[in-house]
């Protein structure tokens, strides 16, 4: 249980450190607390989303991910973040990824600051 909220905070922060580097990410709401509060719902939709979609587009792209050296992971990562927003949408949480190169560029810093917060935040196993 630990370690999922400590990777849902961790996805929070990468999150909102894409929403603070590109324009084309946002994140509206008219308080702090309110923005604070959809970023974690959004973490937790794109937890869910890392956690059950991402497997089966995957396997399903396990020729390219051979053929491309690895590199078709970013962009099953855009897919991801694009996803996210959709769901994010249907949720009516107000967050927003325009456009397939910003998710390109929005799914590679959140892997990059996903993966420092997680070496930098405790593990609960």
């Amino acid at each position: 249980m630990k370690n999922f909220v400590v990777k849902t905070i961790a996805n929070a922060g990468a999150l909102a450190v894409a929403v603070w580097l590109l324009d084309k990410i946002t994140l509206t709401g008219d308080s702090t607390g309110k923005k604070i509060w959809t970023l974690l719902l959004v973490a937790l939709v794109f937890g869910l989303v890392n956690f059950l979609v991402k497997p089966i587009v995957k396997l399903l792209t396990f020729p390219l991910f051979i053929l491309t050296l690895g590199l078709i992971t970013l962009v099953v990562n855009a897919l991801m973040l694009l996803l996210t927003s959709w769901l994010a949408d249907s949720f009516d949480l107000s967050f927003h990824v325009e456009g397939f190169w910003t998710a390109v560029v929005g799914g590679l810093i959140i892997s990059i600051v996903s993966w420092a917060l997680n070496v930098v935040l405790p593990d609960g196993d």
